[in-house]
């Protein structure tokens, strides 16, 4: 078995999103933005209980499903360097598995920007492919909400 840091239990997505840097930034680091897009679906409602912006601060997001189950999201901020990356412990409420990392490098391309997020740690194939359906949900909502 592959050790938790290894390629096989990592993920890279990339998505170009028509938006600036800034933009872009400010969608993962204020709350109120942050609570319109990220969830997988609009079955979600996202309530951003705690995000203090600054490296060692702490962020909780929960995740609400219209069916009434939830998802808390928490971690720690490793990285804020605004416009062009951040990075982030994240693990689920309650859960065995250990802290990950995600970070997210926003790189211009024009008018529009390339996100790229980088998310390691995963104990399992399983868990970083479950995770990888979660980002592309995710980021799909990032760029509606950006256009």
């Amino acid at each position: 078995m592959a050790a938790p840091d290894s390629p096989a239990h990592a993920l890279e997505v990339r998505r170009t999103i028509r938006a600036s840097p800034e933009r872009i930034y400010d969608a993962w680091t204020t709350a109120d933005a942050l609570a319109r897009w990220f969830a997988p679906s609009a079955e979600f409602t996202t309530i951003v209980h705690t995000l203090e912006l600054r490296v060692g601060g702490q962020y909780r997001l929960e995740m609400r499903h219209s069916s009434g189950s939830t998802r808390v999201a928490v971690g720690t901020y490793h990285e804020l360097t605004r416009p062009t990356r951040l990075s982030f412990s994240w693990r689920w409420e309650g859960a065995a598995m250990a802290d990950t990392l995600v970070t997210i490098e926003l790189i211009p391309a024009g008018s529009s920007t390339e996100l790229v997020l980088t998310h390691t740690g995963f104990p399992t194939p399983h868990d970083r492919d479950e995770h990888s359906k979660g980002w592309l949900a995710c980021l799909s909502r990032i760029d509606t909400t950006m256009a």
